[in-house]
């Protein structure tokens, strides 16, 4: 599911935040330890699913840097709360705290911008890291409760919103991404058109989530039948939200759907 894993980035000189630490792996821990030389300023984290938050504790502990996330979510408790809009100045250049729900109640995006001139030879462009709301290579899986699709889809919008400009994207998997709002439209698009197929995939007659994969998902891997049954779930509560289908129990996830 995480492809060819979790993306750990670092960034600055004199002084260093640290994005994702990721799993706890031990070496792992001792490869970022000795990449910062004890310069680290901040540990952020986008979200605190278990492939990116568990090793940012230890990571606390051994350089005394404080832990900051959006919220308290399963184990994964920061030494502070980020604020939407609020930004962390570092030496060189700024990190604008946005907040992303959608794959996770409490994600947050991270905007860094240079504090060099547009000229400058330091910085190329405003660079988005984006956890698990935009990869590079696939697409994110949206999984009810806390995954909601409704606010996934608003949280995209809101990277294209015109304040946003142009930017590359720093996913928490895969490659960096240069055309940053030209892969935002491509997955609104995408989410769009599969709601459609869920959709049309329900007026063929009442179905759980589990059910309707299927019927919309044609040589899918066994493997990944529990994350597209999920997704498909996600699916079912937003046209719920639009008045396009009903359920008797929509927080249950193996709940029967009816197109409306």
């Amino acid at each position: 599911m995480t492809g060819p894993g979790t993306n750990t980035y670092l960034l600055g000189t004199d002084e260093v935040a640290v994005i994702d630490p990721g799993p706890d792996d031990a070496g792992h821990l001792a490869s970022v330890l000795a990449a910062v030389n004890g310069k680290v300023a901040f540990i952020l984290v986008t979200h605190h699913h278990n492939d990116h938050a568990p090793l940012a504790r230890a990571l606390a502990t051994a350089t005394d840097a404080p832990l900051l996330g959006f919220g308290l979510q399963g184990r994964f408790e920061p030494d502070r709360h980020l604020v939407d809009g609020e930004r962390l100045v570092l030496k060189g250049f700024s990190l604008l705290v946005l907040h992303t729900p959608g794959h996770a109640s409490d994600h947050c995006c991270f905007l860094a911008s240079s504090a060099y001139p547009a000229a400058s030879d330091e910085w190329r462009a405003p660079l988005l890291f984006t956890g698990d709301h935009v990869m590079s290579g696939s697409t994110v899986v949206i999984a009810p409760p806390d995954g909601d699709m409704t606010r996934y889809l608003e949280s995209l919008r809101r990277l294209l919103e015109p304040s946003s400009g142009t930017f590359s994207i720093a996913p928490g998997h895969g490659d960096l991404i240069e055309d940053g709002p030209g892969r935002v439209e491509s997955y609104l698009e995408h989410r769009l058109e599969r709601e459609q197929m869920v959709a049309v995939a329900l007026s063929e007659g009442p179905a759980t989530a589990s059910e309707l994969v299927p019927r919309i998902y044609h040589r899918l891997s066994p493997a990944l039948s529990s994350a597209a049954a999920s997704s498909v779930w996600a699916h079912l509560r937003r046209l719920g939200e639009l008045g396009r289908a009903r359920s008797d129990d929509p927080e249950n996830s193996g709940a029967r759907w009816e197109a409306l």
